[in-house]
């Protein structure tokens, strides 16, 4: 069954304290050096400031430094060929997003197998996407206001997005297709040059990541539409969901997660398992993710393998459905 992220965020506090015990044969030595964690795009996005924030905590409770590493390039996939190919000794983690389960069907091809070179780890947060729209514009500003300009007016609107296949891309993709309205998509390379666009009225809307839109939310730039999980975010509670707009059956939850190579030892995954769990119960990592729009999870390596096989294949279906291409 795959992970509700209603279920997850509800029974936060309850999986936060009772995962299991460690076992023990591996982890008694476990780790007698620093750890790398690479970071497959660059510094000061939100996958940046989660794995910085956890590593801190848990070099606490593992005895070691976390040494962040940014390997940005081709959608993460720079970053992850390379902790595939690393040693499955517990020294190299990666943090992904949804691209981890987007890839596969967006590229094609890809250097490495998502599922049989990783082993889960945990899921950390969830930082929601919300539909933004300058003010300065004066566009429809509710959900089913923008549904009936855009059915009465199809290609008239148009979103942007930090490129082809990002969760922005794809928050877009699902909008117009559960709808059925007609908006133009117009990619950037990064979500910068998009928000830049969007504040100067160059383009209408923006699934943007709260992390970067809620600056401008607050400055009373961009007026918040609806957030894209199925819960509010406790960053903008006043901000309703796309279901709770008239959107039924929309959810995009934009979800972060650390890997390791294959074949790790079970013992060093429960370690780090235990340490990414205990970091995000403690109210300073909480609160400092909070400040980012990150809302924590924390959940077995089982569940991560289960939702992540559950998120490729809704992302893949709409992928193909909606032929969408990483070019």
């Amino acid at each position: 069954m795959r992970l509700s992220f209603l279920r997850a965020w509800a029974a936060c506090a309850c999986a936060l304290a009772t995962l299991a015990v460690l076992p023990s044969a591996h982890a008694d030595t476990y780790p007698d050096r620093p750890i790398r964690w690479i970071v497959p795009f660059p510094a000061g996005g939100a996958m940046d400031n989660i794995a910085r924030t956890l590593g801190q905590e848990m070099s606490k409770t593992l005895g070691q430094s976390i040494v962040v590493e940014n390997r940005p390039g081709a959608g993460g996939n720079i970053g992850a060929e390379m902790v595939a190919r690393s040693p499955a000794d517990g020294y190299t983690l990666i943090i992904v997003a949804n691209g981890m389960a987007v890839n596969p069907a967006l590229y094609g091809r890809l250097s490495y197998d998502p599922v049989k070179d990783f082993a889960p780890v945990s899921l950390l947060a969830v930082v929601p996407n919300v539909l933004v729209t300058s003010k300065a514009k004066k566009l429809p500003a509710t959900v089913p206001d923008l549904i009936a300009a855009a059915r009465a007016t199809p290609d008239k609107y148009t979103y942007a997005s930090a490129g082809n296949g990002t969760s922005i891309h794809l928050a877009g993709e699902l909008f117009t297709s559960l709808t059925g309205v007609k908006m133009l998509h117009v990619p950037y390379k990064g979500s910068g040059p998009a928000m830049t666009d969007l504040l100067g009225g160059q383009v209408d809307y923006m699934f943007d990541s709260i992390t970067s839109a809620k600056p401008h939310i607050d400055a009373g730039k961009l007026t918040p539409i609806a957030v894209t999980t199925t819960r509010r975010s406790s960053a903008l509670p006043n901000v309703p969901t796309m279901a709770e707009a008239g959107v039924k059956g929309y959810e995009l939850s934009p979800w972060f997660a650390a890997f390791v190579p294959a074949r790790t030892p079970p013992a060093v995954v429960a370690r780090l398992n235990q340490a990414m769990v205990d970091a995000l119960a403690k109210p300073s990592v909480r609160t400092r993710l909070a400040g980012i729009g990150a809302e924590p999870i924390g959940s077995t390596p089982a569940q991560l393998g289960k939702h992540l096989a559950a998120e490729t294949e809704k992302w893949g279906k709409l992928i193909r459905e909606r032929g969408i291409h990483a070019d």
